[in-house]
């Protein structure tokens, strides 16, 4: 005998129902939460939420209380400590010895000894004279004087006034001008002086000692 299914037990065909009551009581509770999340947002926004107190602190004074005076430690009577014997050992290290070699004596040649000059005599007991006398003086000058040709061309002439030194081996020596008339004239007068031949010395307690002369040339045009 076989068994028939009542079409009014059969549960499949309202499965479909039931599962679209679900889904359906499942989404309202979900938009409930959100709607509830969301409007406790908006009421903590607008200032309903809870409030907050002011809270105010107050610093108590605390007055310095001075530090207790300081008291000295104890002093301990301790022994001195023992004093270490100090050993003085010998230096026995030696200096190393230091050769000094001198470098060799440097030649300087001959050292110029200082010249020292005689003293001149102005006025010597026996005067400096040309070899033979001051007549051969005067012709010696007027053959060897050379007139420059620029003082001949601007008409110069005058006397030169010369002073000079006899040595004692009669040469002549410091000649200058004392007092001169043209550049040229007294150039050629002082190069006349300094060409003469050897004077005969002066003498002054009996030795030929440096003599000082005076001597004018004269240059002239005819």
């Amino acid at each position: 005998m076989e068994l028939k299914k009542n079409d009014g037990a059969n549960i499949e065909k309202s499965r479909l129902a039931f599962t679209a009551v679900g889904f359906l009581f499942v989404g309202s509770l979900v938009l409930a939460s959100f709607s509830y999340k969301v409007g406790k947002i908006s009421e903590d926004e607008e200032g309903l939420g809870p409030k907050t107190a002011d809270v105010k602190f107050v610093q108590e004074e605390v007055k310095d209380t001075p530090p207790p005076p300081d008291t000295p430690p104890p002093t301990v009577d301790a022994p001195p400590p023992p004093q270490e014997e100090i050993v003085e050992e010998e230096n026995t290290e030696t200096e190393p010895e230091t050769i000094v070699t001198p470098p060799p004596p440097v030649d300087l040649g001959p050292i110029d000894q200082p010249v020292i000059e005689a003293e001149i005599v102005d006025f010597p007991d026996v005067e400096a004279t040309f070899p033979g006398g001051a007549a051969e003086m005067q012709r010696w000058i007027n053959s060897n004087v050379q007139y420059p040709q620029t003082s001949i061309e601007m008409n110069e002439q005058g006397r030169v006034y010369l002073s000079f030194v006899v040595e004692p081996d009669g040469s002549i020596t410091n000649v200058t001008v004392e007092r001169g008339v043209s550049g040229d004239l007294d150039k050629e007068a002082k190069r006349v002086v300094r060409s003469m031949p050897k004077w005969t010395p002066g003498e002054a307690a009996g030795k030929k000692v440096r003599t000082r002369c005076r001597l004018p040339i004269i240059f002239t045009l005819e």
